[in-house]
């Protein structure tokens, strides 16, 4: 099924669950730390520069973000996670509200976690690694901003982070930088199969 990522449209927030879509729709999570490029992958994906708002301070998203993508599948910003300078009231609500949309028996067709290829994973990544693993979910580790390491670097972590994760095909990371467009067809095409495997069930 070819998506129409190009008409992707701002869709609505929530805070809770009352305010969550009720059409039914596929989701295609987007999870990781703050800072680490979801704003700018939902960008590139769709085509549109201003789409999802790309904030100059990590921490900013809040609410469960829902840009609907024509009448094919949402794309689900979660909150943002391990961002220091938020008070720790602010890190749990955070924390809440994305455990809270997990925990909602949503229809998710796939879920991204999104890591900075320069950065080590988290105790707060590995945490959602192993809920990813627990969840029955189809999930993809996505390597951000890989336009900031040269290209010999970018196979070098690569490499280690597939080891790292105990992976038996590197591939199964996708390296993708928002500023390039590294990746982006091969992200489409996984959300495409993701929403077809789903569709199909």
């Amino acid at each position: 099924m070819a998506i129409p990522f190009r008409q992707a449209t701002f869709s609505g927030v929530a805070v809770d669950a009352s305010q969550y879509p009720t059409d039914g729709l596929p989701e295609i999570i987007i999870a990781g730390r703050s800072n680490v490029g979801k704003s700018s992958l939902i960008n590139r994906l769709t085509d549109q520069r201003k789409l999802a708002r790309i904030s100059q301070a990590p921490g900013k998203t809040r609410q469960v973000l829902f840009f609907k993508v024509g009448e094919s599948c949402y794309l689900v910003d979660l909150p943002g996670y391990g961002y220091a300078r938020v008070s720790r009231t602010v890190q749990e609500l955070f924390s809440k509200r994305t455990e809270t949309y997990l925990q909602e028996n949503r229809p998710i067709a796939l879920l991204l976690l999104l890591l900075d290829i320069r950065i080590e994973p988290t105790a707060q990544d590995l945490q959602m690694l192993n809920w990813l693993e627990e969840s029955g979910c189809d999930w993809r580790i996505v390597l951000t901003k890989s336009d900031k390491l040269s290209r010999s670097a970018a196979i070098r972590h690569h490499r280690d982070f597939a080891r790292y994760f105990d992976l038996a095909d590197e591939n199964e990371l996708i390296l993708f930088s928002a500023q390039t467009g590294a990746g982006t067809e091969e992200l489409r095409s996984v959300i495409e199969a993701a929403v077809d495997h789903f569709n199909d069930l």
